[in-house]
């Protein structure tokens, strides 16, 4: 018998594959984004909290600081990754979610100086989070706090790039297309070194991939293989990898999550993503109702003063 990890429920499997269905590092953005729409009641109670913080287009003036947890939060002080570094570049630009508390730009900028040790060129940066934090109007159910990033799984090119190829170039799929393992012709000894480096940052709580690039990272990982327990299989993530930040030091209103599993989580645990139920899930019989959108009600007070400040 497989074991099933805590996270993610059997039962849940094909909801969660259903959710997977857009914001990704494949999808294209805009060169000319048109802003949306203003909301006709934004105090309303039933509002959705995504369609409030989607629509703020800047940070929160304040300390930085971060409120609630990676799904159910928000932050203040917000700084944005500039989009061009010697060693990274920002990505999907339209979608203006290149953005974080100080201490996950400020992290970032520094591993993609330290990607070059490892054979790779630079970082090219995906989502963050946006100005505020709080829920997305599309993809991500985390991003929330100014502590999660997406880096793609595409060397950065020794040029420039173009705005319209920021919007509109795909990132690389590393997987296979039996999703069984990585493409042999894709992946490189250098993502694993490159995902290696991030899981050994001390800051790093998690990294999320594809759980057939945890295969190959399981099976390919010389000498001490500690870091790999920060590695954990996750739908999706096979274009990109998910970086977490853990809670900066002295902040009691972010809400870390607890340390993972002990060992390096290749045995029964990595087996489990690979088997039938998960790989093909079934749909259920009874159609669930659709869960309501989150509203303000749902996130931690703080977020309504990050919401309106200025």
């Amino acid at each position: 018998m497989l074991k099933q990890p805590r996270s993610v429920p059997l039962a849940a499997a094909f909801g969660i594959l259903a959710s997977l269905s857009c914001a990704h590092a494949q999808d294209r953005g805009s060169v000319n984004p048109k802003p949306l729409p203003p909301l006709e009641n934004p105090d309303a109670p039933s509002t959705p909290a995504k369609a409030l913080f989607g629509r703020v287009t800047g940070p929160a003036s304040g300390p930085a600081h971060a409120y609630g947890s990676y799904a159910k939060g928000c932050f203040s002080g917000g700084e944005a990754l500039p989009m061009d570094g010697a060693t990274w570049q920002v990505m999907r630009p339209s979608r203006n979610r290149m953005w974080g508390t100080p201490y996950l730009v400020d992290f970032l900028e520094r591993l993609a100086g330290k990607a070059p040790r490892v054979g790779w060129a630079g970082l090219l940066v995906g989502d963050m989070s946006q100005p505020r934090g709080g829920p997305m109007l599309t993809g991500h159910a985390s991003h929330q706090l100014g502590l999660d990033a997406d880096v793609w799984l595409t060397p950065m090119p020794d040029r420039r790039l173009s705005r319209p190829e920021r919007e509109e170039t795909s990132a690389t799929n590393v997987v296979r297309e039996d999703r069984l393992d990585i493409d042999p012709g894709v992946w490189a000894p250098e993502h694993l070194k490159l995902i290696r480096l991030t899981a050994e940052q001390p800051e790093v709580a998690r990294i999320f991939v594809n759980p057939a690039i945890k295969k190959a990272l399981c099976r390919e990982a010389t000498g001490g293989r500690g870091w790999l327990s920060k590695v954990r299989p996750m739908y999706g993530h096979n274009y990109h990898y998910h970086i977490r930040l853990a809670c900066p030091e002295g902040q009691d209103s972010c809400g870390d999550q607890a340390p993972p599993p002990s060992g390096d989580g290749c045995g029964e645990e990595l087996a489990y993503w690979f088997s039938d139920a998960i790989m093909n899930p079934q749909p259920p019989k009874t159609k669930p109702r659709p869960r309501p959108p989150m509203t303000m009600a749902a996130l931690p007070a703080a977020c309504r003063v990050v919401l309106k400040a200025r």
